[in-house]
């Protein structure tokens, strides 16, 4: 895959939970990991490369950022969320253009799953 200009490259997300983190995103979203020393992970498969940063004194604070993720199937992955220990913070609703749902990772990290 090449790089393309103006675009968004890739995303990093602080981590405070290195294997939590692991096994959430591979369990629900089946996301793969590379481990780069103790307190850094890149990840894979969710059409964007990305890192969870756990160096130095990582804080998680809600920066306004929101990460949207897809899924075909809302009910499904809402359930995956939270069997995998997901926090949910916003059950589904609708909004323009389908409907999601807001969670917390291990790390405290929120994000949304939208579909159609």
């Amino acid at each position: 895959m090449s790089n393309k200009d103006n675009s968004i490259n890739y995303i990093e997300l602080p981590m405070v939970k290195n294997a939590e983190t692991k096994k959430f995103y591979h369990q629900v979203f089946k996301w793969e990991f590379t481990d780069w020393g103790l307190n850094y992970i890149s990840f894979s498969g969710a059409s964007i490369d990305g890192g969870f940063n756990g160096e130095g004194d990582t804080q998680v604070s809600n920066s306004g950022v929101l990460v949207v993720l897809y899924a075909t199937d809302l009910n499904q992955k809402l359930e995956e969320v939270k069997k995998a220990g997901g926090e949910i913070t916003k059950s589904i609703f609708e909004f323009p253009g389908g409907k999601r749902f807001h969670f917390r990772d291990p790390n405290g990290n929120q994000l949304a799953v939208w579909s159609e």
